[in-house]
């Protein structure tokens, strides 16, 4: 067993005795009341997960495994002494609770640059047979779907095993899938975006930076760019979209393949990691309309002020659960002021952030009126000449990959079972009601 196996086991074997003797001696114990508007509203602050990867907090932010994006700036290792944390880092944070070292973290990138040399060419063959104009997310999710007949946990489980023993095999998967998402994901970029002219992987780069390099933005900058991208958007606590799906899939036996997958379809929503992408349409429409690429704050707020008369959000404004500018926002912000302060589309994001909070606060209905993740994730890519937003949400998604899988690991160490809530129709609610 390698070492960073051996730990995890060793790490969660006091967790997976713990939640056996929650549920054995403490199974009845109510915990939360639950109101007809939350299950009617989309279940907002229901507690029904477990998940051990991040927590989000109203007013603080994301946390990963406790520590807040601004700590792991510094306390993950980094190529460069001024640079950004290593994806590899956040993972291991993720999946151990610990923070790595540097041999942790070059272990990691090993691993992963060695299981990305073995894609099938089925898998590229499937990409291949879809229309080139195909959604990027659609050629994404299919070869993710392609890449499931090399499914460790699948073969294992028809073998016949020992329950408490399927972490191993889904580790094994989850490693491998982690791995190959740069290749796939720079892959259908070259195809969609530049001729399918291929770029080969570079082994002896890290995670992120081989994406950018296969991407065919090979700056030390982009480098720099693409791994903190990968680093902020890893996780978010259980029950977004795509982590729930991933986990109820996934509490189904489901491989990582298919569990990822559907995590995937949930990512492709506009209302979840597509937002990006609305958040460019909705600047360039906005420079459009005014009729110049450089409008002034007052420009800016007028036009807000139009957009939510008619009815319509901002995008990339609000959040259902934090109530201050997002950090991940704010992290963005600073790498864009620090590198590339006079680029046009981060000039325009600043105007806006001086602008719209108090726009969305003036009509007294919005809880949050700051910027969240999204308000400026597409601009940073595109002034570093990622500037095909279709994109935006695969890279999303290779970032999500992190957290989500890292947690289907959990979910079997802890031996998890299906979910399988209750459902009532719509009489049963008005009877409640009436009771």
């Amino acid at each position: 067993m390698d070492y960073l196996k051996k730990k995890l086991l060793d790490i969660a074997t006091p967790e997976v005795e713990t939640v056996r003797k929650l549920v054995k001696e403490h199974g009845d114990t109510v915990i939360q009341e639950i109101t007809m508007g939350q299950v009617l509203t989309g279940m907002k602050g229901i507690v029904g997960l477990l998940t051990c990867t991040s927590k989000l907090d109203p007013e603080e932010g994301i946390r990963f495994r406790g520590y807040s994006i601004n700590e792991l700036k510094e306390k993950l290792p980094r190529i460069h002494e001024d640079g950004e944390p290593l994806p590899e880092g956040i993972f291991y944070l993720m999946l151990t609770g610990e923070l790595p070292t540097n041999e942790d973290v070059k272990y990691v990138s090993n691993q992963w640059a060695q299981r990305a040399q073995s894609i099938p060419s089925h898998v590229f063959n499937v990409i291949e047979a879809l229309p080139i104009d195909a959604h990027p997310m659609i050629q994404f999710n299919n070869a993710i779907l392609a890449m499931s007949t090399e499914s460790q946990f699948r073969k294992a489980h028809l073998t016949g095993m020992d329950k408490k023993d399927y972490w191993d095999p889904m580790y094994e998967g989850v490693m491998d899938l982690i791995a190959r998402l740069p290749v796939i994901a720079a892959y259908i970029y070259r195809r969609v975006f530049h001729n399918g002219n291929h770029i080969a992987a570079d082994p002896s780069l890290d995670w992120a930076g081989n994406l950018a390099h296969m991407m065919g933005h090979s700056s030390e900058e982009a480098k720099r760019l693409m791994r903190l991208y990968m680093v902020i958007h890893s996780d978010h606590e259980g029950g977004n979209v795509s982590a729930h799906a991933t986990h109820l899939v996934g509490s189904a036996l489901s491989n990582p393949y298919y569990s990822f997958a559907a995590g995937m379809n949930g990512l492709a929503g506009p209302l979840h990691g597509m937002a990006n992408q609305d958040v460019m349409h909705w600047l360039n429409k906005l420079k459009r309309e005014i009729g110049t690429d450089d409008p002034s704050e007052e420009q800016i707020k007028k036009y807000a002020e139009e957009t939510i008369a008619k009815g319509q959000v901002i995008p990339g404004y609000g959040h259902a659960v934090l109530r201050k500018t997002d950090p991940r926002f704010q992290v963005q912000l600073d790498f864009a002021n620090k590198y590339i302060p006079d680029a046009p589309y981060i000039k325009l994001a600043n105007k806006i952030y001086n602008v719209v909070p108090e726009v969305l606060k003036s009509t007294g209905k919005v809880q949050n009126p700051w910027p969240n993740v999204d308000a400026i994730s597409g601009s940073l890519l595109t002034s570093f000449g990622i500037d095909e937003y279709r994109i935006y949400t695969v890279l999303f998604g290779v970032s999500r990959s992190l957290g989500v899988l890292t947690q289907l690991i959990w979910d079997r160490l802890y031996g998890l079972p299906i979910e399988r809530p209750k459902s009532q129709n719509l009489q049963w609610f008005e009877d409640q009601v009436k009771k």
